[in-house]
């Protein structure tokens, strides 16, 4: 479509095993859908805005304990639509679960809102110093879009609908096509935990569609105040633009892929060679590739051991057993992108490189090869491969090694294996990694993140949008508040969080110092 216009056909999942198109068709949401969608949003933004952390605490609670009510429907629908099979999504709905009440505690505990307070200094010369109260609100209602590869715990009740509503921002979901009914069963639980807890309707919106028009006109939407994204570069930065172009720009926090590099130091490499292959098969081909951490380029030091190294990774990688894709859609992705990086000069295939044969989604585990060289040269080579797929790039030295670094675009991670003997060669590799990555690993892989306060899921672009934010984490609630100062404000007039009494007990910085007392009248 050319003229903004939204299709209106349906839409149908799909079993990734058998091949088979889902019996349910899904409707494009229109224009007017979205709009209906927003202002409602901004209907419930009016009062969300007011309501305690206690309020919204509650919230989230509900909504975690009505997904688990949803029980084995839930996972044998998601398993249906994306193949993930019934152990890892049990884990992932866990995981959905625990970070909504993660959020809740946070809330409660209430520092979140980081209340800064610089008091009145009226003797002060040669000008007295107003009294200066700053905290975090609410930025208004969010555009989400929900990721593919974790239909729960990235999705409809993921990480960026969690912190959105503990910030205290309504939502507008824009459901992922890949795993529609799933959608619509964790929004169903959504909506019976909004109207339990009393908010308004408009807290929470699912917003269906397949076309790209669907999403475009959702960021485009002058209700929207900002937007949560997880997916490819491609559909990220088409987003992130739209969000740019608009009258009034808004924010984009988009998470758009990764390559995470892992460098192996020639000690490490001497002192846990089969180890050290057990552990990369292992992460490469977790969840069939399939992550955002997947470990897709590896550094290493020319040697005869680090060609065998290679041999006995290639090897586990095909002996391994292929997974399942989660539809067409990434099976075709993947299979374009593996073909544009053979098709570069210098790149060989040491096993893989083709999808499988049969009706279910898969794609062979993929082994490549390239030198430090080549890899300088052609910034192709850093594309993202979103499957079980990883290239080696042979350096001739560590000095080699380090300027072939230097090349690196954004990434998530970087991890560097290492023996004890090379910490100091490790640390000038995490110098320069440091600048590549928002998270930076010691002698283990990237795959897996904790849903914890010091987690760093973000990074330097193409990885992100917004690298001085974190999707994952209880710190990713930032990016839905904005700060606002309070100058010469009469306490009556002040929120709770800044008021002399503290009434809501509170960690604050008063006259920079951390303290939880009350200010004296």
């Amino acid at each position: 479509m050319t003229d903004g216009t939204i299709p209106t056909q349906g839409f149908y999942s799909f079993n990734p095993r058998t091949g088979q198109r889902g019996t349910t068709a899904f409707t494009n949401a229109t224009a007017a859908d979205i709009d209906a969608a927003v202002q409602a949003a901004q209907i419930a933004f009016a009062a969300m805005r007011q309501y305690p952390a206690a309020k919204l605490a509650a919230l989230l609670d509900a909504v975690a304990d009505e997904i688990e009510a949803l029980g084995d429907a839930l996972l044998t629908t998601a398993d249906a639509e994306t193949g993930l099979g019934l152990p890892r999504l049990t884990g992932e709905r866990g995981r959905t679960t625990g970070q909504l009440r993660k959020f809740a505690a946070l809330l409660r505990e209430g520092s979140y809102v980081e209340a800064i307070i610089d008091t009145a200094q009226p003797d002060r010369q040669p000008a007295p110093r107003p009294s200066i109260r700053r905290m975090l609100v609410p930025i208004g209602p969010v555009a989400v879009f929900a990721a593919s590869n974790f239909p729960l715990a990235f999705s409809v009740a993921g990480g960026d609908t969690a912190s959105a509503l503990a910030a205290g921002c309504p939502v507008v979901l824009k459901a992922h096509p890949g795993h529609p009914a799933t959608s619509e069963l964790t929004a169903q639980a959504i909506h019976r935990a909004v109207q339990a807890q009393g908010f308004p309707a408009g807290v929470f919106s699912l917003i269906q569609g397949d076309q790209a028009e669907v999403g475009q006109a959702l960021v485009k939407h002058p209700g929207i105040t900002a937007v949560g994204f997880t997916g490819s570069l491609r559909a990220g930065r088409a987003i992130y633009d739209t969000a740019a172009a608009r009258p009034v720009p808004i924010p984009v926090y988009a998470e758009m892929g990764s390559v995470n590099p892992v460098v192996i130091l020639p000690g490490a490499m001497a002192a846990c060679s089969d180890s050290l292959a057990e552990g990369l098969a292992a992460s490469v081909t977790l969840g069939t590739g399939q992550f955002c951490t997947n470990p897709g380029l590896v550094f290493v030091v020319d040697s005869d051991s680090t060609r065998r190294f290679i041999e006995t990774v290639t090897a586990k990688m095909q002996a391994a057993q292929p997974g399942v894709l989660l539809n067409p859609q990434i099976q075709r992705g993947l299979v374009q992108a593996v073909a544009g990086t053979l098709n570069r000069p210098c790149v060989t295939v040491l096993t893989g490189g083709a999808a499988l044969d049969g009706p279910a989604c898969g794609y062979a585990h993929t082994v490549l090869l390239t030198d430090s060289a080549t890899f300088r040269d052609d910034e192709q080579l850093q594309a993202e491969h979103f499957g079980p797929v990883t290239l080696f790039v042979t350096c001739a030295s560590l000095d080699d090694l380090r300027a072939t670094l230097e090349t690196l675009h954004g990434n998530l991670t970087a991890t560097v294996h290492a023996d004890d003997s090379e910490r100091d060669e490790a640390a000038a590799v995490y110098a320069i990694l440091r600048e590549k990555a928002g998270r930076l690993i010691w002698n283990g892989f990237p795959t897996g993140v904790e849903v914890v306060y010091a987690m760093q899921h973000g990074g330097p672009y193409p990885a992100t949008t917004a690298p001085a934010t974190t999707s994952v984490g209880m710190t990713a609630i930032k990016r839905f508040m904005r700060p606002v100062a309070y100058q010469n404000m009469p306490d009556a007039l002040l929120p709770d969080a800044l008021k002399d009494a503290n009434p809501l007990d509170i960690w604050r910085i008063v006259d920079e110092r951390l303290t939880k007392e009350g200010i004296p009248g």
